[in-house]
């Protein structure tokens, strides 16, 4: 309706006070509560013969979050920032690749679309907490705006003695998150101290889809107006996070499950295990336990791969056989291509996919076929060579495993560097690894045919 009377030149006219009640603007029903004037004004309707009919619809309305009451429209003067100037550069370092958006197919279009057709941003709210409006009126309702009273009385000796009412409105809860990667490093406070010349730009922003403008955008915006350079180079878009019917999980359904009670149940590894196998990037994460459970059962099968390996014997001049030789080399090939491949993976945010990789690793090969093939027979000695192999491929799975399961494979880790290695040199953890480049790639084509 606004919209509608913008556009034909209609007069502008509020007929509700900040109470609620019927304003002078309405000349009927003046000083009426709003529920009670519409009441009268239906039976008003009827006794003149106006009343056309009555029937009852649905019908959305909005209630306020803190005191219950009916949220009404109405005709108000508010603050405004100018968007379409700040929208060009953030949307020119989107569409030009300086900054990328992960994933692009899902997002980027909805990024281009909101900075196309921004509007104006108000940003003022009626709210008794937050960042108060650095605007304040005389007597005669005239407006001054300053960073501060004591500038403002500063640069304006005539207004000394006045009263002066600052205006009773606060800051949209974004006008401040838009500064988030420059202010907590002082960096409009203290422009060009030594932590935001370290720290900014940032590198990946990880956040929700739902605020791709509200935050993301305004947080661009920020960056180029202020530091003329972009706040991040990545933003990586994850999903909501639903129940197993589809319903956002939210305080209000009562459908967002305990992590601490997960954690009990599953355990930390489990619980990472769960979510991160359920949410391929940008898509919505539909949460079922059934995924703990999944962490929880690789879990024990690589405590049994360690059990199992621990228990062997290596004796020196025990025989190497053929096959356990080429197994050796088969999975050392698979582990070289997977590890190339999780590096693609993760310079495309594809975690999820990058840990299904993972998973089918460890229990597939290395657990199904790998071990397999070279255990020893019954109370038989293992080549020390192949143990030693066998250790040495352990350790390098727990490290591509560690970024998404840290305390499984963190404690693994140092049971397999107590192992007699028979003279072999451990291998340091980390964190992350890289994988083998170029020349160093161990592929064999070959041997993965054969081990087909």
């Amino acid at each position: 309706d606004y919209n509608i009377g913008l556009k034909h030149n209609l007069e502008v006219i509020d007929t509700l006070n900040e109470d609620g009640t019927i304003s002078a603007a309405a000349e009927v029903f003046v000083g009426l509560d709003r529920f009670e004037a519409r009441k009268q004004s239906v039976e008003q309707l009827r006794n003149d013969g106006l009343l056309v009919k009555e029937e009852d619809y649905t019908t959305r309305l909005g209630f306020s979050q803190r005191s219950g009451s009916v949220v009404e429209p109405r005709i108000s003067t508010q603050w405004f920032v100018k968007m379409k100037e700040l929208a060009g550069p953030a949307l020119a370092e989107v569409v030009e690749g300086r900054i990328n958006i992960h994933p692009g197919d899902k997002f980027l279009a909805t990024y281009k679309y909101w900075l196309e057709n921004v509007k104006d941003w108000c940003i003022s709210r009626q709210l008794w907490w937050g960042q108060q409006i650095p605007a304040w009126y005389d007597e005669n309702g005239t407006c001054y705006v300053a960073e501060t009273l004591e500038q403002l009385l500063a640069e304006n000796p005539k207004l000394a003695g006045t009263t002066l009412t600052q205006d009773l409105d606060v800051m949209d809860t974004w006008f401040s998150s838009w500064l988030w990667p420059m202010e907590v490093f002082r960096g409009i406070t203290n422009p060009g101290n030594d932590d935001i010349n370290y720290y900014y730009p940032g590198a990946v922003l990880v956040t929700g889809q739902d605020i791709i403008f509200f935050w993301v955008a305004r947080m661009i915006m920020a960056g180029m107006e202020y530091k003329q350079e972009r706040p991040f180079a990545d933003v990586y878009f994850t999903g909501m996070v639903r129940d197993k019917q589809g319903r956002k999980m939210s305080k209000s359904l009562g459908n967002s499950p305990d992590l601490l009670d997960l954690i009990d149940r599953f355990g930390a590894d489990a619980v990472r295990f769960g979510i991160m196998i359920s949410s391929p990037a940008g898509n919505d994460l539909l949460f079922d336990d059934s995924s703990c459970e999944q962490g929880r059962n690789f879990n024990n099968k690589i405590w049994n791969a360690l059990k199992l390996v621990k228990n062997w014997e290596a004796r020196i001049g025990t025989e190497e056989p053929v096959m356990e030789h080429f197994a050796v080399d088969w999975f050392r090939s698979r582990l070289d291509q997977v590890k190339a491949d999780l590096e693609g993976m993760y310079k495309e945010f594809r975690l999820s996919e990058a840990l299904k990789t993972i998973y089918s690793l460890i229990w597939d090969d290395f657990c199904s076929w790998y071990l397999e093939w070279v255990k020893p027979g019954f109370e038989q000695p293992v080549n020390p060579g192949i143990y030693n192999k066998t250790v040495e491929f352990f350790t390098e799975l727990m490290q591509i495993l560690h970024p998404f399961m840290p305390f499984i494979t963190e404690e693994i880790y140092h049971l397999l560097d107590l192992i007699d290695r028979f003279g072999a040199d451990a291998v340091r953890f980390g964190i992350m690894i890289s994988s083998p480049a170029g020349n160093d790639l161990l592929f064999d084509d070959s041997s993965c045919e054969q081990g087909r």
